[in-house]
């Protein structure tokens, strides 16, 4: 899968940078707030037309309608193309409003994973579920609801967060695909003029009204081909092959990103103090997705962190990049890494459980084996120190030997 920068696939932002756009929106401002207004007085009525009207073909009519006066505009591309017979539709994500959306063109069901229950989640328009024992057990439960004759289809995001549509899609959870045997895809494109469609960390309240707000929101809807699993093909490739589906129909990309990349992410933008251009930035580096626009400072360290990756690859890129942010060099960031999990799984247990643990994964590819986990536990301070310093430098030499092997390196090189 193609990779793309993370700060290209959230807006961050709320207004334009563009002076032009600004002064626009300065102009629209009272009109907005006018608008905004009326809005929400109409909005409460379209909220109690919608309760009180069975489900039919006339409620999602009127509903739309009435939603258009909201500011709300709805488009489908190929309504033909949707299948009656499906019994979950995948979409992309892109507002918090995206289920009610898809619901003004059929009848669906989307499940509430996390966040309000009981009357907030029915009035926002999606299905309670129990997921307090995690997806294993809800996907059992929504896999029931998928195999009992005449329920109305399920819509998922497997995205489980939002972005703002133009740059990728964040990668597809698998859980979702292990539901049916066959999905439709939804592809869902939205546009708004002046301001961002959401930003990190707002609510579905405040996204509300800015939607409001604005002179209208432009929902695309187009219905794909279904897509059925085949044989052998796990739960993972089919989520990985309809991905590709929807972001070629999108003319977006498939990212490795996950939804809790982008918290991290976020996290990190709230806590990071503004560095100058020398230096290695959360935006330039994305948690270690590298991207094309990088400097040449960031590019070294992308490459550096990289191999430190092919030799310690199940320590995070962002632990990496942080690491070789303050040392710039290889063999002592994989130094530094090798010493804060050996001194934490040895503080624990008296022996390396990081030794133990990573022995089996590198016997493969290693001639020589690695051990170094303690023979018995050291019975005076001094006999655990010693113990822990042989330890570190067994696996120190390790990863410098695994380094060396992979790049084809002479052992003076290494020094």
């Amino acid at each position: 899968m193609e990779t793309r920068g993370i700060e290209d696939m959230f807006d961050f932002r709320r207004f334009p940078k563009d002076a032009v756009i600004l002064l626009l929106l300065l102009i629209y401002f009272p009109v907005g707030i006018c608008l905004m207004l009326i809005r929400i007085f109409v909005g409460v009525h379209v909220f109690l037309v919608s309760c009180a009207l069975p489900e039919s073909f006339v409620r999602r009519f009127i509903v739309r309608v009435m939603c258009s006066v909201l500011g709300m505009h709805v488009r489908q591309r190929n309504p033909r193309s949707r299948d009656k017979n499906t019994k979950l539709f995948i979409c992309n994500h892109v507002t918090e409003f995206d289920h009610n959306i898809i619901n003004l063109l059929t009848a669906c069901n989307t499940p509430q994973l996390e966040g309000s229950t009981g009357f907030m989640c029915w009035a926002r328009g999606f299905m309670e579920v129990h997921s307090a024992f995690g997806h294993g057990a809800m996907g059992e439960s929504l896999q029931r609801y998928c195999a009992t004759e005449g329920t109305t289809p399920l819509l998922l995001f497997p995205e489980e967060d939002t972005t703002n549509g133009r740059a990728g899609l964040l990668k597809f959870s698998s859980w979702p695909f292990s539901l049916t045997e066959s999905i439709q895809p939804v592809a869902l494109r939205v546009t708004r003029p002046l301001i961002s469609l959401s930003t990190p960390e707002s609510s579905w309240l405040t996204e509300l009204l800015w939607t409001f707000f604005v002179p209208c929101t432009v929902y695309f809807v187009s219905w794909l081909p279904p897509v059925s699993r085949q044989d052998g093909e796990s739960t993972q490739e089919f989520a990985n092959k309809v991905q590709e589906v929807l972001a070629g129909e999108l003319g977006l990309v498939s990212t490795k990103i996950t939804k809790a990349d982008k918290a991290e992410h976020i996290k990190r933008k709230r806590h990071t103090v503004p560095q100058t251009s020398t230096n290695v930035t959360s935006g330039s580096i994305g948690l270690g997705f590298m991207v094309q626009s990088l400097g040449t400072d960031d590019r070294r360290i992308a490459k550096m962190a990289q191999q430190v990756k092919d030799v310690l690859p199940h320590v995070p890129l962002s632990v990496i990049t942080k690491d070789l942010a303050k040392t710039n060099c290889v063999d002592t960031t994989i130094t530094n890494l090798l010493e804060n999990k050996e001194e934490a799984g040895f503080e624990a247990t008296g022996t390396s459980t990081f030794g133990a643990s990573r022995t089996s994964s590198y016997s493969s590819s290693s001639a020589t084996p690695l051990k170094s986990a303690a023979k018995s536990f050291g019975k005076s301070p001094a006999d655990r120190h010693l113990s822990l310093q042989e330890r570190k430098e067994a696996l120190y030499n390790f990863a410098r030997r695994r380094y060396i092997e992979k790049h084809g390196l002479d052992e003076e090189d290494g020094h």
